[in-house]
């Protein structure tokens, strides 16, 4: 008979091995913690960089100037997009245009504004370009007229202008009434402002014929002007006249705008082309052409600015007119207004 051989079980041993198994634990515990929070320290930095690398810099207002150089790099971006625009010769120097003509859809804005004055609304708004209106003779008489004002003062920029009607003229960083100084109060005769008056009625009737509206609807109004555009760099915010714009925008009287060139592209002056900004990034340029004469519709349709003079003396006269009879002027006489701009 085989005696059954049973296990002896040491109390204690057990409890003791435990015990150890659980000594280990705590000091292996503090180890694996401070690896898994390194690991998350790690992880932490990664998602944010001013842990490893120190606080980012800061500076007042940081929104605002964030905004502003996001606005400045989309303007710059449609600077040079129109500015690199394909263009499109609606008038060369060289030319001697009868009549050229480019019509246009009206802006929504322009076509309900003047569908306020019956017979003021044209047919197609558009443009159109002339060399044939005004005489080489007519067009020297305007040209002296403008430099005999023009001389007696002058912007500290490139950009001067004379007011007939008002005697507003460019003197250094702001305008002067011409008419109530002593070489300017007599400065005009009456044959002068006669012929500026056959000038105007020309243009007036060339206006109202294109856009087949009537000439009794529609008036002369502020500002009319002549301008001196030289190389000179702007002196103040008057003489960047290189911005693109809209007249209808920039005098609230305009519906029609007309220009009358001085001086010939490419001989007296270089730069200075005036440029409408059509769809598709495209320029419609006009080079100036003395006695030629610009007209269109002074509304969204016909956005344009004038190209920096480079060289030369570039002289123009703008001739503007409105549909409303409440923002209609006479013709110059040398009297004094009050109205000067500021």
């Amino acid at each position: 008979m085989e005696t059954e051989t049973k296990p002896v079980r040491r109390p204690g041993k057990s409890a003791s091995a435990n015990k150890a198994r659980e000594t280990d634990q705590k000091k292996d515990s503090p180890k694996d913690s401070k690896k898994s929070k390194v690991g998350d320290d790690t992880q932490q930095t990664e998602r944010d960089p001013e842990l490893k690398y120190g606080p980012m810099p800061r500076f007042p207002h940081q929104r605002v100037w964030t905004r502003a150089v996001m606005i400045l790099a989309l303007l710059t971006v449609v600077y040079f997009s129109y500015k690199t625009g394909k263009e499109v010769p609606l008038a060369r120097q060289h030319e001697i245009l009868h009549q050229r003509k480019q019509p246009l859809e009206c802006s929504d804005s322009f076509k309900a504004e003047v569908e306020h004055y019956p017979g003021c609304v044209p047919e197609k708004c558009g443009r159109l370009i002339s060399d044939s209106l005004i005489t080489a003779a007519e067009a020297q008489a305007m040209l002296e007229i403008a430099k005999r004002g023009l001389n007696l003062g002058g912007s500290l920029g490139g950009a001067s202008i004379l007011d007939l009607h008002s005697g507003a003229l460019s003197v250094g960083r702001t305008f002067i009434n011409m008419y109530l100084t002593e070489k300017g109060k007599n400065i005009y005769r009456k044959s002068d402002f006669d012929t500026y008056k056959q000038v105007r009625m020309k243009i007036h009737r060339a206006v109202a014929q294109n856009f087949k509206i009537s000439p009794d609807v529609l008036y002369l109004t502020h500002p009319t002007f002549f301008s001196r555009l030289t190389n000179l760099p702007p002196g103040t915010e008057h003489d960047e006249y290189w911005h693109p714009h809209v007249d209808k925008d920039t005098y609230e009287s305009f519906h029609y705008t007309s220009l009358l060139y001085l001086s010939d592209y490419g001989e007296d002056f270089d730069g200075g082309r005036f440029v409408f900004i059509d769809k598709d990034n495209v320029n419609s340029t006009v080079e100036p052409r003395k006695g030629r004469v610009s007209m269109f519709t002074s509304g969204k349709e016909n956005t344009h600015f004038v190209e920096r003079v480079r060289s030369g003396t570039r002289f123009a006269m703008t001739v503007s007119f409105t549909c409303d009879p409440k923002h209609a002027i006479s013709d110059p006489n040398g009297k004094v207004l009050k109205r000067v701009p500021k």
